[in-house]
C-alpha cells in the first residue's frame, strides 16, 4: 500500500514546522505550500489524500482554495481539513459551505491532530476502496448485460 501524502497548506513557518513536526510521528510524505496558489499548484503535482489549510493565507484565502478544489472532480475527493485560529461561528459555516471536511482550531492539540488524520486518512481509503468496487461492478454489468440480454431472447 502507497504512503500517505498530506499537504500543509500555511504561511506561518512556526505553524508549519509544528504541524510537520507532529506529523513526523505518522507513515506520511507531507510537503507545503505557502499561499493559496502554491496549494492549488502543489495539488496537481503532490496529488495528496489530505490538505491541511489554514484559512488566512496570501494570494487565495483557505476557503477560495477549498472551493476550487472541491468543485474540481479530478480533486474533490481529496479530504481538507481547515486548521485555523479563526473560531467564530461564521468562519465555521464559510469552511463547511468551501467543502471543508473538518475544521481544527489553532493552538493544535498534538492528540487531536493526530487523531483526526488518521481518520480522514482512514476515511479516504474506505472511500477509494468503494469507489474501486463500484467501477468493478458496474464493469461486470457491462460486459453480463449483452450476454444476460442474449440469453432472455434465446439465443
Amino acid at each position: 500500500m502507497s504512503q500517505n501524502r498530506v499537504l500543509i497548506a500555511d504561511d506561518n513557518v512556526p505553524n508549519v514546522e509544528l504541524l510537520e513536526a507532529y506529523l513526523g510521528e505518522t507513515d506520511c510524505e507531507t510537503a507545503v505550500a505557502v499561499d493559496g496558489q502554491q496549494t492549488l499548484d502543489k495539488v496537481a503535482e503532490f496529488k495528496p489524500d489530505l490538505i491541511l489549510l489554514d484559512i488566512m493565507m496570501p494570494k487565495l484565502s483557505g476557503f477560495e482554495v477549498c472551493k476550487k478544489i472541491k468543485s474540481d472532480s479530478a480533486t474533490r475527493h481529496i479530504m481538507v481539513l481547515m486548521v485555523t485560529a479563526l473560531n467564530e461561528l461564521g468562519d465555521i459555516e464559510r469552511a463547511v459551505n468551501a467543502g471543508c471536511d473538518d475544521f481544527l482550531s489553532k493552538p493544535i492539540n498534538k492528540l487531536e491532530l493526530l487523531k483526526r488524520v488518521e481518520n480522514m486518512l482512514r476515511l479516504r481509503q474506505v472511500t477509494d476502496e468503494l469507489e474501486r468496487l463500484r467501477r468493478y461492478v458496474d464493469g461486470v454489468e457491462e460486459t453480463a448485460g449483452p450476454t444476460a440480454a442474449r440469453r432472455d431472447r434465446g439465443s
